[in-house]
């Protein structure tokens, strides 16, 4: 069996989940296959040190970059690193790993980028022209800093060709497991996530942040008020309501919510609902009835709008698409 070369590369700060979690995908499969699964994955960096991940832990790479010569790559997979930027996290790009990763990935059948790696693709002009995700938190970095790209922040991966790119730490086992899907089928795909007590296949266009995630208000009575919108929507949740509950006129609410979290709070409060809604949608067998009624939108045409105007599908087209089912024991 001809083996299919994966190489990781690795790097001083790198996420240690980035390259251990497609390494573990890999290495069931061939567990589960019971034979070679014709996959051999490389952890390959500048020199043959340990190399120190963000998590303190140590990793000790196979080879070196210059040992690679004259080898076919079928997949190249970057991972990323981040370095603390005030209140928030910045995506770290390495020149070295740039220029090595420009000189692969001409000879690889596939290169990918997990979380934050996406920006690391995107300076070696990999991403130019293509539609691309990363970690919500970086987007805005990777948009402002990469105009040629198209960024994405809601996929948890997207594929362009011979190119993917994946959002969160977590998102790299369910790119992997689609990576697998590829190359031996979805059975086998199905029996690693059986192991990693996974779902079986979350579409890649699903969501990978909430608007809890994604809206942080630096003031703390509006945080306070995020917590009681969201253990609250069966309630009127009116501006008037929210307004008195921290003391402040109709008026300044507005404002504080417009210049905070970026919107109005009757669009913060759909927003949550929604959120909330597409959960269920996703996981669970309610009726349209019953979510319209437990998200707070009374019925299912309130329901059905505030879908098509913030995601542009109704719920009955979303929850085909996206509703996932446990692998089966």
């Amino acid at each position: 069996m001809i083996r299919r070369l994966i190489v990781v590369t690795v790097f001083t700060g790198v996420d240690l989940l980035d390259v251990t979690g497609p390494a573990e995908v890999f290495s069931l499969l061939e567990r589960e296959m019971n034979e070679p699964s014709g996959y051999e994955v490389l952890l390959v960096a500048e020199d043959m040190a340990p190399v120190t991940t963000s998590a303190g832990v140590r990793v000790l790479p196979d080879a070196t970059f210059d040992q690679l010569a004259g080898r076919r790559i079928d997949t190249l997979i970057v991972p990323g690193a981040v370095e603390r930027d005030g209140g928030g996290v910045r995506a770290v790009v390495d020149p070295v790993i740039v220029r090595r990763v420009q000189a692969l990935a001409p000879g690889s059948r596939r290169v990918v980028s997990v979380c934050v790696g996406a920006h690391v693709l995107a300076a070696a002009g990999l991403l130019d022209g293509l539609r691309a995700t990363t970690h919500w938190s970086t987007a805005a970095q990777l948009a402002a800093e990469h105009p040629a790209v198209t960024v994405d922040p809601d996929p948890i991966f997207i594929r362009e060709g011979g190119v993917w790119t994946g959002a969160g730490l977590t998102a790299c086992l369910d790119l992997s497991l689609a990576l697998v899907a590829e190359d031996f089928g979805q059975e086998h795909a199905v029996r690693v996530a059986r192991q990693l007590v996974m779902y079986a296949k979350r579409p890649s266009g699903q969501s990978q942040f909430s608007v809890a995630l994604s809206n942080v208000s630096t003031t703390p009575r509006i945080e306070e008020l995020r917590h009681h919108i969201a253990a609250h929507l069966t309630r009127p949740l009116n501006v008037p309501e929210l307004a008195a509950r921290v003391h402040v006129s109709d008026r300044q609410l507005t404002r504080i919510f417009k210049a905070e979290l970026g919107m109005t709070p009757a669009a913060y409060v759909e927003s949550v609902r929604v959120e909330v809604a597409r959960s269920r949608l996703e996981t669970g067998e309610d009726t349209l009835q019953r979510v319209a009624a437990d998200c707070g939108f009374g019925t299912v045409d309130t329901l059905t709008r505030a879908f098509r105007r913030r995601l542009g599908v109704t719920p009955t087209d979303y929850r085909a698409r996206f509703q996932v089912t446990p692998v089966a024991r």
